[in-house]
């Protein structure tokens, strides 16, 4: 299968897997063909990227992280609680669904856990879909996703999995009390924009800890995911050791996610260029140990998704060897003048050092 861009999708393609919106309901199945209509509607709605069969990737295989129904039971989950603190003015006294909806996430991120304990594999960015007006959801996820997987790596315990699990879940769900018009907003923020939006890190730690009830480790997910090491971060100005670990931990993955999605503001960042923000800030905003258990962890290009090297070449991502998560294996598929090769050949980037990934068609 490969993955494709909405804006390259064309009439006929048929779905490898399915789509979904942002309550994670299936908008279109697996094995449908794709029209001109469908395509147009997937643009509306923000839907950067889809997963089509293709002859040249047929042979690709593609292990998903989590399963299609966990991911489905997710976004409604985040949903649902999301859109109900934006719609609601307080919770305080639903004191039963509070603590139906910790028993509901618990359960949920023991569901996640165990899948990915179970696949053994490297997390794929799996092309993970961003809907542009609800990223909040979607990001969530799969900062989640990000943040498990290091923990695995740590050797944490499924008891601190599930405290990051929770934290990670719900890390921005401050932003529901912050307005649309602020989270939204095209081009730069103003100063005093920005310090609202800065607030949202104290309104999750609200509405975890006073009005949900959750416990106080996920809450200081949410409060302290934008400290630094270096005191640089909000809101407390917290440094080193006096920021928990699990918010640490949460930053990498969190800043990671968010410099490779497209907002409303700007542009995806390629994967690599990304991490190496991370190296670069490592010891001064992020935990190095984190930043390498991150790197070990997540293969940072989507199997199937298409590249071009610095050659010109199209390429088609097709797999990884392990310890070479930012070096793919690739399938050139394209010469330089954009002509389709009669035959493909696969090239290790791990071994071809002088090759590099210049575009990727989920940055587009």
């Amino acid at each position: 299968m490969r993955l494709v861009s909405t804006s390259r999708c064309e009439p006929g393609m048929v779905l490898a897997k399915p789509v979904l919106n942002q309550k994670g309901a299936v908008i279109l199945g697996t094995h449908s063909e794709l029209t001109g209509q469908t395509i147009k509607r997937f643009k509306q709605m923000g839907i950067d990227m889809v997963y089509v069969r293709d002859k040249a990737t047929e042979d690709i295989y593609i292990d998903q992280v989590i399963s299609d129904e966990t991911r489905c039971e997710a976004l409604s989950t985040i949903y649902s609680t999301f859109n109900e603190i934006q719609t609601s003015s307080s919770i305080k006294s639903q004191t039963k669904k509070s603590a139906s909806l910790y028993s509901t996430f618990s359960a949920l991120c023991q569901r996640i856990i165990d899948e990915m304990k179970s696949r053994k594999s490297a997390i794929n960015l799996l092309g993970n879909i961003h809907i542009h007006d609800h990223y909040v959801y979607s990001h969530s996820l799969n900062t989640t996703l990000y943040a498990i997987g290091i923990g695995i790596k740590k050797g944490y315990s499924d008891k601190e999995l599930t405290e990051i699990g929770l934290g990670a879940l719900l890390h921005d769900i401050g932003q529901m009390k912050v307005p649309t018009s602020i989270i939204q907003k095209e081009g730069q923020l103003t100063s005093k924009e920005f310090e609202t939006v800065k607030k949202h890190t104290e309104y999750g730690f609200d509405l975890l800890r006073q009005e949900y009830g959750f416990p106080l480790l996920a809450a200081h997910c949410a409060y302290q995911h934008h400290e630094r090491l270096d005191g640089s971060g909000y809101p407390r100005g917290l440094k080193k050791d006096e920021i928990h670990k699990y918010a640490r931990l949460l930053a990498v993955a969190d800043v990671f996610e968010a410099l490779t999605s497209h907002r409303v503001h700007r542009r995806a960042m390629l994967p690599h260029l990304a991490i190496e923000i991370l190296y670069s800030q490592s010891g001064t905003h992020f935990d190095q140990d984190y930043v390498e258990s991150f790197r070990n962890t997540v293969a940072i290009y989507p199997i199937g998704v298409s590249v071009k090297l610095n050659t010109g070449e199209t390429a088609i991502v097709a797999g990884y060897k392990a310890n070479m998560l930012t070096r793919p294996i690739v399938r050139i598929i394209k010469d330089p003048a954009n002509n389709p090769l009669p035959h493909y050949h696969e090239v290790d980037l791990s071994k071809n050092l002088s090759l590099m990934i210049e575009e990727c068609d989920i940055m587009r």
